[in-house]
């Protein structure tokens, strides 16, 4: 698949160990016998996947304010922070556990006054004007949805204020196949409460946002994990 930039997955690396090894800490129970579920998955998660260099890199520079789609734990808040990112924050996710739990994490961590909400994206998006990111969510969206979720974004990304996109894409090949069975997995055994539904091309993407007026880069942002992730980052300038 051809790409907008040059940057090889291949160099792309996650957070150092002790970046990722602080942030965990957040999520590290207080009791002996708590469930260290949450804290083994930040640590590895944060330790594996360059997702976040790559979102702290593209929202580098850029203030407005932030809304995070499918937030989960909140990681990206956290990212931010310890990358010395200060913009405004506002996290959503279906998942009403899981944002209990980010908060928790957050308040641990000394950004309780962070706002982090429960929301399904099918359903509504909440009043926004900055930068947007959509982190390994959309596959859990119908397409029909996914283009709703795309319009919603693409109206409350500001002037100044960059889209971020993480999501795999269809390609047929061997890293797609081995993304759909790993997200069917994790809606198996739990982790992911929706199940996977529908996986965009590159064409799904761009198109609205380039027919809206914005530039777009669209990279590989997988690494070395087995998964065929990419990043997608769209604004009326781009840096």
């Amino acid at each position: 698949m051809p790409t907008d930039a040059t940057t090889s997955a291949a160099d792309q690396r996650p957070l150092d160990r002790a970046t990722a090894a602080a942030i965990a800490e957040a999520f590290r129970p207080q009791s002996r016998f708590g469930n260290r579920g949450d804290y083994y998955y930040t640590r590895g998660k944060l330790g594996s996947d360059p997702l976040y260099p790559g979102v702290l890199d593209a929202l580098r520079g850029c203030d407005a304010p932030l809304l995070d789609l499918g937030c989960g734990l909140g990681l990206l808040l956290h990212a931010l922070r310890s990358d010395g990112q200060h913009m405004q924050y506002l996290g959503v996710d279906i998942d009403a556990g899981k944002i209990a739990r980010a908060r928790r994490g957050a308040q641990r961590a000394g950004l309780a006054h962070q706002i982090l909400n429960t929301m399904d994206l099918g359903q509504g998006m909440p009043a926004h004007h900055g930068s947007v990111a959509v982190l390994d969510t959309l596959q859990y969206l119908d397409a029909s949805v996914q283009q709703q979720v795309l319009q919603a974004a693409l109206e409350r990304v500001s002037p100044t204020g960059r889209l971020v996109i993480r999501t795999p894409l269809a390609d047929q090949g061997g890293r797609d196949r081995t993304t759909r069975i790993t997200d069917m997995l994790a809606h198996l055994v739990g982790w992911m409460g929706p199940r996977p539904r529908h996986y965009p091309t590159a064409a799904e993407l761009k198109g609205p946002l380039e027919a809206a007026g914005l530039q777009v880069r669209l990279v590989p942002m997988y690494g070395n994990t087995p998964f065929n992730n990419w990043m997608l980052v769209a604004a009326r300038t781009l840096p």
